[in-house]
């Protein structure tokens, strides 16, 4: 990779270095995992909070849900939810203040209105398809985006996981995303690739991905892994309570940072910074 470092709010990112934590704050009624738990603006904030003590490097705030069958909102709703959030978060710069600030949409409108009101990062679960403007918008933006995997909607994906190659097509949509985003103006550097865990995969496609992830390192951008109480977890662990699955997560972290993630996106920002201290000095270690 070329460029090895991304400065985001006075923060740097050295790629390779260290394993990134981007803790979720979702403020929907109905994620997968804490749907309902951080839904006010107290417990979000109070969770921010939690999360900063506990050594998060960006703080993900998503308003839709992207649970499998989850319901579409409308635009104006999502900005209802997150706006605040970013804003309240914003106001408070001896705590939040060098902590970078994504948000988790689809939606240019959303995108737009988040960095106006303080977010530094896009992460585009679309990898930037659902809305033709995102790319433009983004770049008009200077901020970084995060460019996902997936196939149809989170209403569709868990239909459409039949792959000819799944390496090779998972590697074929972002390749063709990191040149639409190019062309849209965006700077190569900014551009974070995430597979897609979960996102129109299936339980052995979820594994293999996690097995061949060097194979992205192809494409030159930081990699972003998703693997936090996730089904395919619950699936290994006979474990359908989300939020019983941190040990599982662990270890899904470590098999990650192994093959070389970058940011690992969890819920569980205490516990996940020690497994990726320990995980960093095992496997990035150099002589």
């Amino acid at each position: 990779m070329t460029d090895r470092t991304l400065t985001i709010r006075n923060k740097s990112f050295e790629w390779g270095k260290r394993t990134y934590l981007m803790g979720v704050l979702n403020v929907t009624p109905d994620s997968f995992s804490d749907g309902g738990d951080f839904y006010t603006r107290e417990s979000a904030l109070a969770q921010a909070e939690n999360m900063v003590k506990s050594g998060v490097d960006i703080i993900d705030i998503g308003g839709q849900s992207t649970r499998p069958g989850a319901a579409e909102i409308s635009t104006s709703e999502e900005i209802d939810r997150v706006i605040p959030l970013v804003q309240i978060l914003r106001q408070k710069p001896d705590i939040f203040g060098s902590v970078p600030i994504s948000v988790d949409t689809t939606r240019a409108q959303v995108a737009k209105a988040a960095v106006e009101a303080g977010a530094d990062i896009i992460n585009d679960i679309s990898g930037a398809t659902f809305d033709s403007e995102m790319l433009s918008t983004v770049a008009q933006l200077k901020v970084p985006i995060i460019l996902m995997h997936i196939r149809g909607t989170p209403q569709t994906m868990q239909k459409l996981t039949d792959y000819r190659d799944l390496i090779g097509e998972i590697k074929e949509f972002l390749e063709s995303r990191i040149a639409e985003a190019v062309a849209a103006g965006i700077d190569k550097s900014h551009i974070i690739l995430d597979p897609g865990i979960g996102f129109a995969k299936n339980y052995s496609q979820n594994l293999e991905i996690m097995r061949e992830l060097r194979k992205f390192r192809i494409l030159n951008c930081p990699l972003l892994v998703g693997v936090s109480r996730k089904s395919f977890i619950g699936h290994i662990l006979n474990q359908p309570e989300a939020k019983q699955r941190i040990w599982g997560t662990a270890a899904a972290c470590t098999g990650a940072i192994a093959n070389s993630a970058d940011i690992l996106r969890v819920h569980d920002v205490r516990e996940m910074r020690d497994v990726s201290q320990v995980a960093d000095a095992i496997f990035r270690y150099q002589s």
